[in-house]
């Protein structure tokens, strides 16, 4: 960007840092989201809580499966794309 235009966009550079910090939180936080350690403390807590009683099977195979498709998602390519979707 030229002088002018970093001028004339002065008065937008505080939407432009949060716009920043925004995007940098977002793929922080998909990293966490998909790491597959996450994915398999998860998995490991999920079977505790079945095997202790706390959830039923029905919650735990739907519990499970997303946690798989994390997991897939996860080791097809990385977190995300840092846009709210993963890859």
């Amino acid at each position: 960007m030229g002088l002018i235009s970093e001028v004339l966009l002065l008065p937008f550079a505080p939407v432009r840092g949060s716009a920043w910090a925004v995007r940098q939180v977002l793929q922080e936080a998909e990293r966490i989201y998909y790491d597959p350690a996450t994915v398999r403390a998860e998995l490991a807590r999920l079977e505790e809580l079945l095997e202790a009683g706390e959830i039923s099977e029905e919650e735990f195979d739907r519990r499970e499966d997303e946690l798989l498709d994390r997991l897939e998602v996860a080791s097809r390519g990385g977190a995300g794309t840092g846009n709210g979707t993963p890859r």
